[in-house]
């Protein structure tokens, strides 16, 4: 079991302890595939691809939904509930590429008796800077009413 991340703790501006980086290498970019059964091939034919008018595969949506939210949900713990959950795919992440998937605490307030916090949430590469930014609101359990 996780170590649970009470309302009260939580200090806005602080960084989630719990960003990581994965490095997109060919086996990763199998996995993705694979693990979100998107097999379309404009994400794993280079060919296709460029036909369609991009200049290299590229991650798809479930993925960054996965990586989005485990920065969030590995942090929040068991007790933790996602509420809101949002992201934009503005820049692309190509193979071998270095994904950074980050997060921070927003606001934390207090609302219909539970503790929410909001969070910035985003996914990085070295090209690029910010690819995929987010936000998420989590309610997170309090350690007195």
């Amino acid at each position: 079991m996780r170590q649970q991340v009470y309302f009260e703790d939580v200090k806005e501006g602080e960084d989630l302890p719990t960003g990581y980086s994965l490095h997109l290498d060919p086996l990763r970019w199998h996995l993705q595939t694979s693990g979100t059964q998107d097999y379309h091939r404009q994400h794993h034919d280079l060919e296709f691809a460029r036909k369609q008018g991009q200049p290299n595969v590229f991650l798809n949506t479930g993925f960054y939904h996965a990586a989005l939210s485990r920065v969030v949900t590995d942090w929040m713990g068991d007790g933790g509930w996602l509420q809101k959950f949002n992201m934009q795919m503005r820049k692309m992440n190509f193979p071998g590429d270095t994904l950074t998937v980050k997060g921070k605490v927003i606001k934390k307030y207090v609302k219909d008796g539970k503790g929410h916090v909001d969070c910035e949430i985003w996914a990085e590469n070295q090209r690029e800077g910010m690819t995929t930014p987010g936000s998420a609101t989590v309610v997170l359990p309090m350690r007195a009413p």
